[in-house]
């Protein structure tokens, strides 16, 4: 069931440091995804628009290096 919810406890979205990005994690069992999102607003809460970016199985935390310069490269191309 998708719901409003104005707050969103960390276990499920995080900003991701040094960059300006956010991440959504979805556990399923004992795997874990993760889909990397831009919002259009300095504090989320406030946001009007999410752009989901890229999604991978998190298997180790060296994942974010390359899941980050792939969504700065797709959020490049989305904004041009």
């Amino acid at each position: 069931m998708i719901t409003e919810v104005k707050i969103i406890h960390t276990n499920f979205i995080k900003k991701l440091k040094n960059t300006h990005f956010y991440e959504l994690r979805i556990k399923a069992g004992n795997e874990i995804r993760v889909i990397i999102f831009a919002i259009d607003h300095v504090n989320f809460a406030e946001c009007t628009k999410v752009v989901c970016l890229y999604g991978f199985h998190k298997k180790s935390t060296k994942d974010y290096a390359k899941a980050i310069k792939q969504a700065e490269k797709i959020l490049s191309d989305y904004i041009k």
